[in-house]
C-alpha cells in the first residue's frame, strides 16, 4: 500500500515537473496548464488572475516579432481602437480615457513615446527638407574632419549656383537661391573653412522683390536677420550663433528637439489650467491626457505630411494639415471638457495660440540652454 502511495506521489511530481517546462504553444488545451507558469496560481481563463500573465504561453519563431511589437508598442488591437479616434474622435478619446476606459486604448504617454521616435526615425531617414545647408550642418554637427566640411560646402555652393544658372526662374526662387549662398558662407565662415566677406561684398546681401509683400521668410532668413538683445548673456550668445550659422543651429535644432521633446507637457499644462481657470470638475491629470495625446496627433501628422512631401500630393496635405489643426483642437476641447460650441470654438483659438506660444518657448530654451552646443 505504501509503495503504491509512494509510486503515485512520484508520477505526480513527474507531472508537475514536466508541466512546469514551458510548452511550444502552451498545454493542449492552448493553455499553460492548471497553474500559471509566472507565479503559480490556478489559471481561470487566458490569463493569469493574480500576476496577469497569458495562460497561453509561445515559444515558436514568431513569437519573437509579436514580443518585439509588444515590448515596443502595446499593439494588441489597442492601436485600432486608439488612432481612428485620435484622428477624428479626440475628444471621445481624452474623456473615455480619463473616466477609466483603458484597457482598450493605448495610454497617452506611451503614444506620445511613440510619436517621437517616429518623427526621429523618419526624418532621420528622408531629411527634414531643409534644402541647401543641411548636408553641410550634418557634416559640421558630427565632427567631421575640416577637409570633408570644406567639400561638402563647396559641393553645396556648385549646385546652388548651378540652379542659378537655369533659365526661367521665379523672382522668389532666384532670392531664395541668393540666400542660400549667403548662409552657407555664413556658416563656411563660422567653421573656418572660408575667409570672412568684405564689406563690399556684405552690402550687396540678398536681392529684395519688388513686392516685399509676397515674400515668405525661412527659418534660415528668420535665424540670419533677427537681431535679439534680451540683457541675458547665455540668451543674448545663444541667438548670435545663430544669427553666424543659421543653417548648422537649424539642423542642431532638429537633431536634438526629439530628446527633450517631453518637455513641451509641462510647457503646455499652466496653458490648459487659463482656459479652465478654478475649475473644480477637471484636474492636472486631466489636462495631462488631453495635452499628450493632442502632441502626439500632431507628430504623427507631421510624420504623414513630411512623407506625402515627397509625392506629388506634398502642397495638397501641407494646405490641409494646415486647416485640419485648429478643427483638432477645437473638436478635442468639445469632446474632452463637454464644451459648447461657440465656448469649445473661443477655447480652441485661445489654445491655438497658447500653443504656438509654447513652441516658441521651447525653442527658445533649446537655445538658451546651450543644447545646439
Amino acid at each position: 500500500m505504501t509503495g503504491d502511495i509512494e509510486g503515485i506521489g512520484a508520477a505526480v511530481t513527474a507531472g508537475l515537473a514536466a508541466r512546469a517546462v514551458e510548452p511550444r504553444h502552451g498545454g493542449p488545451d492552448g493553455h499553460a496548464g492548471t497553474r500559471c507558469l509566472n507565479c503559480g496560481t490556478s489559471l481561470v481563463g487566458s490569463h493569469c488572475h493574480h500576476c496577469g500573465q497569458r495562460a497561453d504561453v509561445h515559444r515558436s519563431f514568431g513569437a519573437i516579432g509579436h514580443d518585439l511589437v509588444h515590448a515596443i508598442f502595446h499593439f494588441e488591437g489597442k492601436i485600432w481602437n486608439t488612432l481612428p479616434m485620435l484622428a477624428w474622435r479626440p475628444g471621445d478619446l481624452t474623456r473615455r480615457y480619463i473616466h477609466g476606459e483603458r484597457a482598450s486604448f493605448i495610454s497617452p504617454l506611451a503614444l506620445f513615446l511613440f510619436a517621437v521616435f517616429l518623427t526621429y526615425a523618419v526624418l532621420a531617414m528622408v531629411g527634414s527638407g531643409g534644402g541647401f545647408g543641411e548636408g553641410l550642418a550634418k557634416a559640421a554637427a558630427n565632427q567631421t574632419e575640416a577637409s570633408a566640411i570644406q567639400a561638402r560646402f563647396l559641393a553645396e555652393t556648385a549646385e546652388v549656383n548651378a540652379e542659378l544658372a537655369k533659365k526661367g526662374l521665379t523672382p522668389e526662387r532666384k532670392r531664395q537661391l541668393e540666400q542660400e549662398l549667403v548662409s552657407l558662407r555664413k556658416s563656411a565662415e563660422y567653421l573656418g573653412i572660408a575667409k570672412p566677406m568684405t564689406a563690399e561684398e556684405r552690402a550687396k546681401g540678398p536681392p529684395v522683390l519688388e513686392d516685399p509683400g509676397e515674400q515668405m521668410m525661412t527659418s534660415v532668413d528668420f535665424l540670419s536677420r533677427t537681431k535679439v538683445d534680451t540683457g541675458v548673456p547665455f540668451i543674448d550668445h545663444g541667438f548670435e550663433k545663430a544669427r553666424a550659422n543659421p543653417s548648422l543651429v537649424m539642423y542642431k535644432l532638429q537633431a536634438n528637439a526629439y530628446k527633450f521633446a517631453w518637455a513641451l507637457i509641462p510647457l503646455s499644462l499652466p496653458f490648459m489650467w487659463l482656459l479652465y481657470p478654478f475649475s473644480r470638475r477637471f484636474h492636472t491629470y486631466d489636462h495631462f491626457v488631453f495635452v499628450t495625446y493632442s502632441i502626439s496627433f500632431m507628430l504623427l501628422l507631421f510624420v504623414v505630411v513630411r512623407l506625402l512631401n515627397l509625392t506629388v500630393l506634398g502642397d495638397v496635405a501641407t494646405v490641409l494639415a494646415i486647416f485640419y489643426v485648429p478643427f483638432h483642437m477645437v473638436r478635442q476641447l468639445r469632446g474632452a471638457y463637454r464644451s459648447s460650441r461657440f465656448g469649445a470654438l473661443v477655447r480652441g483659438t485661445m489654445l491655438l495660440f497658447f500653443s504656438l506660444f509654447a513652441v516658441t518657448t521651447f525653442m527658445l530654451l533649446l537655445l538658451a540652454m546651450g543644447v545646439m552646443g
